[in-house]
Parts: C-alpha cells; sequence; structure tokens
C-alpha cells in the first residue's frame, strides 16, 4: 500500500501532465469556519435570485456528503488567460468565456487524472467537479494553500494571479494535505474601489445580487434600472476585479488550445453586436460558455446598455 506522501506527490506530478499549473491537497473534512460565513450570506440575500445555491447547505460544507469515505480533497488550478483581448470600445464578455466552455474542458482533464491514478494505484473512488455541484472550491483551494481569498471574493495565486478555473477531486485515497498561506492582499483596496456597481464589501464579501456577472448571466428578469449607467459595456460576465488586481501583472497565457478566442468574436465591434442574429450566435458560441444566456438573454444585455 502506497504512503500518503507518495500518493500526494504522485497526483502533484501527474496533475501537471493535463496541464494544472497548481494543484493543493487538503483533508476532507467538515468546513466550521465557512458554515457561519455562509449562512450570514444566504440570510443577507447576497445571493440574489440564485435560490439554488439555499439547497445541500450540509453537503457544501462536507465533502463527505458528497462522496462517502472521502478522505482528501484535490484542488487544482487551470489558466486561462489569452493571448490577446477584445477591443475596449466594444461590448466585452469576461476573458474565461472566450475559448470553449470550461466545463467540458476541465471535466475531461479531471477524468482522464482520476483514470491514471487508478490506474497507477488501484481502485479508487471519488468524483470531479468543475464548478458542478455543492461544493465551495475556493475555501478548499485556500485550504489547500495554492492561494488565498482576495478582498472580491476570489482565489488568488502568487505565481499566476486569479485567471484560472478550479477544479475538485474528492477521494477515498489518503494524501498527505498541504497548508494554508498567509494572505497577501495587505492595505490594497484596488478590486472594492473599481467595482461599479459596490458590489464588493470591505469583510471579503460579495454581494452577488449588485455583481455584473450575476446581472448578466444569473438574473433571468430585467435588469433593475438602478444599474443604468454602471455595466461598462459588460455583457457576459465582468473582469473589473481581477483587471486592476496587482497580482495579475503576474498572469501569463494559457496554453489550451480549446480556450484560444475565435476570430469573429474578437472582430466584433459595438454595431455587429447590434445586428447580431439569433444563427450567427450559434456560430460564434457553438462551445462556447456564453450559451448560458441564450439568445435572447445575451440580447437583453446589449439593448440594456445600448439605451444608456
Amino acid at each position: 500500500m502506497s504512503s500518503p506522501r507518495f500518493n500526494s506527490d504522485l497526483v502533484k506530478r501527474l496533475s501537471k501532465q493535463f496541464g494544472f499549473t497548481e494543484c493543493g491537497i487538503s483533508k476532507a473534512d467538515f468546513l466550521e469556519t465557512e458554515a457561519s460565513r455562509l449562512e450570514l450570506w444566504l440570510q443577507n440575500k447576497f445571493h440574489g435570485e440564485m435560490h439554488y445555491l439555499e439547497n445541500y447547505f450540509d453537503k457544501r460544507l462536507d465533502p463527505r456528503l458528497l462522496v462517502p469515505g472521502a478522505k482528501t480533497v484535490i484542488s487544482l488550478l487551470f489558466n486561462y488567460y489569452p493571448e490577446i483581448q477584445q477591443d475596449p470600445a466594444t461590448f466585452k464578455i469576461a476573458k474565461y468565456a472566450y475559448g470553449q466552455d470550461y466545463h467540458t474542458v476541465l471535466k475531461d482533464k479531471c477524468l482522464q487524472l482520476l483514470d491514471e491514478l487508478r490506474l497507477l494505484l488501484g481502485n479508487i473512488e471519488g468524483r470531479v467537479f468543475v464548478d458542478s455541484a455543492p461544493i465551495l472550491e475556493r475555501a478548499w483551494a485556500e485550504r489547500s494553500g495554492i492561494g488565498w481569498i482576495g478582498k472580491h471574493g476570489l482565489l488568488i495565486n502568487k505565481k499566476q494571479g486569479s485567471f484560472f478555473f478550479l477544479a475538485e477531486l474528492v477521494l477515498d485515497l489518503e494524501c498527505e494535505p498541504d497548508g494554508k498561506i498567509k494572505d497577501y492582499c495587505g492595505t490594497c483596496t484596488k478590486c472594492i474601489d473599481a467595482c461599479p456597481t459596490e458590489a464588493i464589501l470591505p469583510d471579503k464579501t460579495l454581494n452577488a445580487s449588485k455583481c455584473i456577472s450575476y446581472l448578466t448571466i444569473e438574473l433571468k428578469n430585467e435588469i433593475p434600472q438602478e444599474f443604468d449607467g454602471k455595466m461598462k459595456d459588460w455583457i457576459f460576465g465582468c473582469d473589473i476585479c481581477q483587471d486592476v488586481c496587482p497580482w495579475n501583472r503576474f498572469s501569463s497565457q494559457h496554453n489550451e488550445p480549446r480556450f484560444d478566442v475565435k476570430d469573429e468574436l474578437m472582430s466584433m465591434q459595438k454595431s455587429d453586436w447590434l445586428e447580431l442574429t439569433e444563427s450567427s450566435f450559434q456560430k460564434v458560441f457553438s462551445k462556447s460558455a456564453v450559451k448560458r444566456t441564450k439568445f435572447k438573454g445575451l440580447m437583453r444585455n446589449i439593448n440594456f446598455l445600448n439605451k444608456t
């Protein structure tokens, strides 16, 4: 039987082979500190209309309820920072949505990683998660030491900033856990100061109901008029708090071809967005996370901005 240290070293070595830039390991346990924060966040209605976040409260805090017998949570980072970016004068989408939908790309990689571990170590029970289940991925990533939670509520890594995806493997494999690192945000408040809708609160809390990402993706009703003139041309997601973060000066181009941006998207000016047809939408965003809004939702966002 392999030792916990051997298993941890193996997991980290294999994760790099599948393109993950960081890998951290935690003991599968109850997230006691996060329990009260999550409860208060929900009580304050900061989740807006994302009522699904009210479900499975216990499972969000204890991965052993998601995977019976779980011993380890493996947290993984995957870089998505693009080589080129949109013209700042056009309507904008978040950089994570430039290429193919990350859910599919990363889940494939995680499943391959799990298959390889099973090949080398024998039967392992577990599940992979890519923003697809009630699991507090940023809390586990922070606990594993691959970053800290910034004031904008996102995970920051010292080597590459915050433009990365998170994924997790929850396994019954015994591994040697890593430890947390310190918070390196210091007195910086650039993300708080830059948020045009004042969604970022001083205590590392995000009022998601005011976040541009929520308004352009999760909100299904009309965008409230209180945000008229505050959306800064974002029509799908928002990168403002990340763009101003000093740690993202370390961001470097990703090396995943499936995250490369289409020429059609890069060339689109405001007039092209305004004249977008449903058939063009299906073509440009055929495998993109942007399809989550559907054509109707994206045009709602564009039209809201165009009248301001």
